[in-house]
């Protein structure tokens, strides 16, 4: 082993000269205290980290190769684990080498660890493949040691900070508000529906995507604090997508939609703390000592939580007025119906309709209303059975036109 490469060395002597730094790696006569034995290939290790883990954060196999190696290479002096290997005791030379290079300096034996950049050194690993498929070269033992993982979800984190930058230096996007952009969340949100009843699985990764987006961007403009005038509906005419599509804000539960209240400044962090402790407070019997064993037992658990948290004077408050007509009513009759209140649908007659209080559509929004509240009695979603409806007469209408075109 070579000493320096457990001894705490300065910046001064971690790193080679020019002819080093440009590319070149100094040949096995060179590898002062290198212990290798010149019968064995040597051995390559091309360390890999996740910039989504903080820097110093490796595993213990990582760390063990590090310390054991004959020289640790990176060709980024500017590498976030460098600092903390260097404080660990690691000398780290900043080399880029070729594969020829690389062969070379372990034929004697010696194990090179490269530290990957953030671009995985594909130059290298390709030229290593190369050398290999030759057959002509006496090629080191080659592995791939992950030194950090990411955990699952950990590309949010490239997400808020796309989303960060986006805000920060796109003209378009940097001059969004909440206001102005909730007419997409509402588009995102029908589109998303569209894709999961097609079944087509592209398209609904592709619309969580959008709808994603829309959350973080609500979120990094919330980051801001209240904005004075959150009524800025410009539209430059661009496409939407391309011009980064916008958000809306979570809604009280799964079901319904609400506003927090005026507040301050916020961030994605407290958007994700937020939904966090509610998922966990209205599921104590996945959390807490309580039982659930039917989806009806989960539902009880999750309204008695609710009650608790909400204590509102009326089944109606949380509602959003502003939801689609069909959907307004199954949602109130569900409201009514959990709360055990027999009301009776009003029918657009009597005293009522005489001052004024019709539908002024000629009594059609309350045969809606009531094929709305029976729809939800016998557990169908009304737009959901109207959209199937409509997209049948859309088939009828395409294949009439079809055999007029024919007859033409």
């Amino acid at each position: 082993m070579n000493p320096s490469a457990t001894g705490t060395s300065g910046a001064s002597s971690a790193v080679p000269g020019p002819s080093d730094a440009s590319g070149g790696v100094p040949g096995p006569s060179d590898a002062s205290g290198a212990t290798g034995d010149a019968s064995t290939p040597g051995r390559v290790i091309l360390l890999t980290t996740s910039h989504r883990v903080a820097p110093g954060l490796l595993s213990w196999p990582a760390w063990r190769a590090l310390h054991a190696a004959d020289r640790v290479l990176c060709a980024d002096p500017d590498h976030p684990q460098l600092p903390y290997l260097r404080e660990a005791g690691v000398t780290v030379e900043h080399a880029a080498p070729t594969a020829e290079h690389l062969v070379d300096t372990c034929a004697n034996g010696a194990t090179v660890v490269v530290v990957a950049t953030g671009e995985g050194e594909p130059r290298l690993t390709d030229g290593l493949a190369r050398l290999a498929g030759s057959g002509r070269v006496r090629m080191p033992d080659l592995e791939l040691l992950p030194a950090s993982y990411d955990l699952p979800g950990a590309r949010l984190l490239d997400l808020v900070q796309v989303m960060d930058r986006i805000r920060a230096e796109c003209p378009w996007s940097s001059r969004q508000t909440h206001r102005g952009l909730a007419k997409y969340a509402i588009e995102e949100a029908y589109e998303l529906v569209e894709a999961i009843e097609d079944g087509d699985r592209d398209e609904l990764r592709e619309e969580l995507g959008d709808v994603l987006l829309q959350v973080v961007f609500h979120a990094r403009i919330a980051e801001e604090g209240p904005e004075e005038n959150d009524g800025d509906d410009r539209d430059d005419g661009e496409d939407r997508r391309d011009a980064g599509d916008a958000a809306a804000t979570s809604g009280d539960d799964p079901e319904e939609g609400g506003a927090a209240g005026h507040g301050g400044a916020f961030s994605i962090d407290d958007v994700a703390a937020g939904i966090v402790a509610k998922l966990i407070h209205r599921h104590p019997h996945v959390f807490g000592e309580d039982t659930a064993e039917t989806p009806e037992d989960v539902r009880e658990h999750w309204l008695r939580t609710k009650a608790e948290e909400k204590r509102r004077t009326s089944v109606t408050e949380g509602v959003p007025l502003g939801q689609p007509g069909l959907a307004l009513a199954a949602k109130l009759a569900s409201r009514a119906r959990t709360a055990g209140l027999d009301v009776p649908l009003p029918s657009g007659e009597g005293p009522s309709h005489a001052n004024g209080a019709g539908d002024g559509h000629g009594g059609v929004g309350y045969e809606l209303l009531a094929l709305a509240v029976r729809a939800e009695r016998h557990g169908i979603d009304p737009e959901a059975a109207l959209r199937a409806a409509a997209r049948a007469y859309r088939d009828a209408i395409r294949a009439a036109e079809g055999e007029r075109g024919q007859r033409a």
